[in-house]
């Protein structure tokens, strides 16, 4: 019986490590939105749900987040839905929002961090290249004002700096754009293998 149990777990483990290296990371598929995603397209979009989308031409930042997680087996649209659903008041409302809206609230800057927070993701904020790892997800508040997401990317500037996969203004891009804004939140997937573990 013992013997029939632990070939049980081996084929379990087996298939684990399959599933996983079939896997893109989170940082390829983030890279793999470069030159699909070329343009920026903040509308208001009637999405299906679960798993709704934009077009994969166009998106936000935090479409970027969205579709890289996917790929992750986690459904970010859904899952901040669920939560806003039980949660409503943690959320910020700064848009006026009087309940949950699973067309959008995926698709903003302050719900997806509040939403990263819940799940105990948050690192300090970091202020050197090293505090960073590839697979991290940070937050900007831009120079004139709005928020801003992306994804540390595992490819460095020159000086070793990580670069940032994101969406802003011009589609999905792969640029030095770490500490070119003030940092407001940083966090790590903890769930998510393998680009997360540090």
């Amino acid at each position: 019986m013992q013997a029939v149990a632990r070939l049980a777990l081996l084929v379990l483990l087996w298939c684990l490590a399959v599933q996983a290296a079939a896997m893109p990371t989170l940082v390829d598929a983030a890279r793999a939105q470069v030159g699909v995603t070329v343009r920026y397209d903040p509308a208001y979009v009637r999405l299906s749900y679960p798993g709704g989308d934009m077009p994969d031409d166009r998106g936000v930042c935090t479409d970027v987040i969205v579709r890289a997680l996917r790929t992750q087996g986690l459904d970010l649209q859904r899952a901040i839905h669920e939560d806003m659903r039980v949660r409503f008041a943690a959320y910020p409302r700064d848009w006026g929002a009087r309940q949950p809206d699973r067309n959008i609230d995926h698709r903003r800057v302050p719900n997806q961090m509040r939403w990263f927070e819940h799940q105990g993701w948050q690192r300090p904020i970091g202020t050197r290249a090293t505090d960073f790892a590839a697979g991290d997800i940070v937050a900007w508040r831009l120079r004139n004002g709005p928020l801003h997401i992306g994804i540390v990317s595992d490819q460095r500037s020159a000086d070793s700096t990580p670069l940032i996969l994101h969406n802003i203004a011009r589609g999905t891009r792969e640029e030095d754009l770490l500490f070119q804004h003030t940092i407001i939140g940083h966090y790590r997937p903890v769930l998510l293998a393998p680009d997360a573990a540090r």
